[in-house]
């Protein structure tokens, strides 16, 4: 039951043009074995079609066990689809996807290089997306590489730290939607599966934040800056990169200036060393107006997550930062129900047992080398 008179469908919906439907189950995956297990399971009972859309798809351990699962299922009679992006994938081999097409599997890749429009390189396809049969579907902050499976863990005693769900319900058509027109997109092929024909049954309202296009990021920001407004008791905010714009930054102040109490988790290691710097210039002036900001001391943060008083979650692939903000591709998924954001709320508790809090008198003593680099990745902090 959804206990607020700020955060509603109607008023979700009117900030982001989009609709609610209903999720029948809602599964929050944030082990990466047990994530993994999750949608592997699922990819193996899928009886007519399987459709997955990634930023990274690896030729490495994990990439290789998904890749033969998904050309049994082709070989079976199962219809297969796979859209990855160019620049998230780069480094897997062509001959990877030629083995997977001779399996009778269809691959696209979104966003390819383009030497007559060379910048618009800089635009990515970061959602990640499995819908199978029109029945479950799975988004999150997940690749499909190993350092998300928990290979690394088996062997190298590592895995990263990211979040995702799997959903069941009306929803999953509204998710299947999203997947045709991209397909639609980059290849000029239709796909012929429709979804779930049946009425729409009581369950947890659930809303795509799936953008593609300039207009839709822009609904996705005024969805996320109205979150922040609006929120009235607390804000917990984790993202795998934080380089705020100044607007960000003056609207989590405005937030704790409002009584609000506002957490933010971002990682202590980042696998981009630059960005992670770029958002620190900022620590300082989030810290002096009360905003609670912790690093996690595991290895590595990728997740995605945002909370608002304790009813209204927003999990999926979009950062704090300029590229998910302004340029890329981003799939999320909102929440509106008090369960499903306590749920949230004891792993992002659960996150700060295993992060550091950032005090305001040693932060400000940090060394002087350390302020040069966060000044200076600050200054590109648009393009990291």
């Amino acid at each position: 039951m959804v206990i607020t008179d700020t955060f509603t469908t109607h008023a979700i919906e009117r900030i982001f043009k989009g609709e609610f439907s209903p999720a029948t189950n809602i599964h929050l995956l944030w082990k990466s074995s047990e994530s993994f297990k999750k949608i592997f399971d699922a990819v193996r009972d899928a009886q007519q079609f399987i459709c997955l859309q990634f930023y990274i798809f690896r030729n490495d351990e994990t990439g290789r066990e998904l890749s033969e699962l998904l050309k049994q299922k082709s070989q079976e009679g199962i219809s297969v689809y796979i859209l990855y992006d160019h620049f998230g994938s780069f480094g897997t081999p062509g001959s990877f996807w030629k083995e997977m097409k001779k399996a009778g599997i269809h691959v696209r890749s979104s966003h390819p290089f383009k030497w007559t429009a060379p910048f618009h390189y800089v635009h990515r396809d970061h959602r990640k997306l499995i819908v199978i049969d029109a029945e479950k579907a799975f988004t999150g902050g997940l690749n499909i590489a190993n350092e998300y499976s928990g290979f690394h863990f088996r062997t190298k005693g590592r895995v990263w730290r990211d979040t995702g769900v799997l959903l069941e319900g009306p929803i999953v058509n509204a998710l299947f939607k999203t997947f045709k027109k991209s397909w639609y997109t980059w290849g000029r092929e239709k796909i012929e599966f429709q979804g779930k024909s049946e009425e729409a049954p009581r369950g947890i309202p659930a809303i795509p934040i799936f953008v593609d296009s300039s207009r839709g990021r822009r609904r996705m920001r005024r969805l996320i800056y109205y979150s922040i407004n609006h929120a009235k008791k607390c804000i917990s905010l984790t993202t795998a990169y934080f380089t705020p714009s100044r607007r960000m930054v003056e609207t989590l102040e405005e937030a704790e200036r409002r009584g609000v109490r506002v957490r933010l988790l971002v990682p202590g290691k980042s696998d981009v060393p630059a960005a992670s710097y770029a958002g620190r210039a900022f620590f300082s002036k989030l810290l002096k107006a009360g905003v609670e900001i912790y690093t996690y001391m595991g290895e590595i943060l990728h997740a995605k997550t945002y909370i608002f008083d304790e009813c209204w979650s927003i999990i999926g692939s979009t950062n704090l930062d300029f590229q998910s903000l302004r340029y890329n591709d981003e799939g999320n998924v909102g929440i509106l129900d008090t369960g499903f954001a306590s749920q949230m709320t004891k792993i992002f508790e659960e996150d700060l047992k295993h992060s550091h809090k950032v005090d305001r008198e040693q932060w400000l003593k940090r060394p002087l080398s350390e302020k040069i680099k966060e000044h200076f990745f600050s200054l590109f902090r648009r393009r990291l």
